[in-house]
């Protein structure tokens, strides 16, 4: 009876010494579309078509939202006419529309909230002369927060839509 536990034992004294270490250093956490690297040419401008030449060239990559809302304002249009005017210039180039939402709620309802401003601002792009078929929507919820705060000016930028170039 005693040969069975010290088999037992042994055997785990052995996977314990297989067990993995965590690495020395994390990687870095992911990256939001306005995040990504700047793409330049030789003189050290954006390469136009690109991500960077987008965000140089439009009002703003993002708009914002009211709480619980997923309706365009009139603030948010004339940003969005901005970037299908960039659009127009690259028919080329196709976009994936990001959808947030702040920390508060369940994850489904920000999940459902977060589409719902994705397919709002794709609808507005797409009456503005942007094809759908270059657009794709995607919502993160309240899973990738701008702003870590709890605080109604941390939510107030975590409640967005984001274009993001795709090439």
């Amino acid at each position: 009876m005693t040969k069975p536990i010290l088999t037992a034992a042994l055997m785990a004294l052995a996977l314990a010494g297989c067990a993995k270490k965590p690495p020395k250093q994390l990687p870095p956490a992911p990256t939001s579309g306005s995040e990504i690297a700047p793409v330049t040419d030789t003189s050290g401008a954006a390469t136009p078509g690109s991500q960077a030449d987008f965000i140089a060239k439009v009002t703003s990559d993002r708009i914002f939202f009211d709480t619980d809302s997923s309706d365009v304002d009139a603030n948010d249009q004339a940003t969005l006419r901005s970037q299908a005017a960039w659009l127009a210039q690259y028919p080329r180039v196709r976009a994936t529309i990001e959808g947030h939402a702040d920390e508060r709620g369940t994850r489904e309802y920000n999940i459902a909230l977060g589409d719902r401003r994705a397919n709002s601002t794709k609808n507005v792009l797409a009456a503005l002369g942007v094809d759908p078929g270059r657009m794709t929507v995607i919502s993160y919820g309240k899973e990738r927060p701008d702003a870590t705060g709890s605080d109604e000016a941390s939510w107030a930028k975590n409640r967005r839509a984001v274009t993001v170039t795709v090439q």
